[in-house]
């Protein structure tokens, strides 16, 4: 495997990974696209209490001469944001999967997760489109 992808997560294709426990999922960005960006500067997170929708935009991140909109993995009410990230976004590119999460969603449509992919199904998707 190309990728450094941790195999107890799930992934969509547009960089986020989603950890599922029970009915909450944590969302982040995926560590080879913060790695590529280098230092991100400026981080949009969702609102405790709105409504994520599956492939909406839920988080725009921003670096110097960069800047991406990421689609939500997943539908549910944000139930908490990690201010940490907001306040210094160089944590997502330090430690996207432990200390750099966006937000925890409460899943309204948990049936989603199946849409998902494994992260050997998004290293595949990743290498066969070039995509680093």
């Amino acid at each position: 495997m190309k990728e450094d992808l941790p195999q107890n997560l799930l992934y969509n294709k547009d960089y986020s990974w989603i950890k599922i426990e029970g009915e909450l999922a944590t969302l982040g960005i995926i560590k080879s696209a913060a790695e590529n960006v280098k230092e991100f500067v400026f981080v949009k997170l969702p609102e405790k209490n709105e409504e994520l929708k599956a492939g909406e935009t839920y988080v725009s991140l921003e670096a110097m001469k960069w800047s991406r909109h990421l689609s939500s993995p997943i539908s549910g009410e944000v139930i908490e944001v990690n201010e940490e990230v907001f306040d210094d976004p160089a944590i997502i590119n330090e430690s996207p999967y432990d200390k750099g999460w966006f937000c925890k969603v409460k899943l309204s449509k948990p049936e989603e997760k199946e849409l998902l992919l494994s992260a050997d199904d998004l290293d595949k998707y990743l290498q066969k489109n070039k995509i680093k």
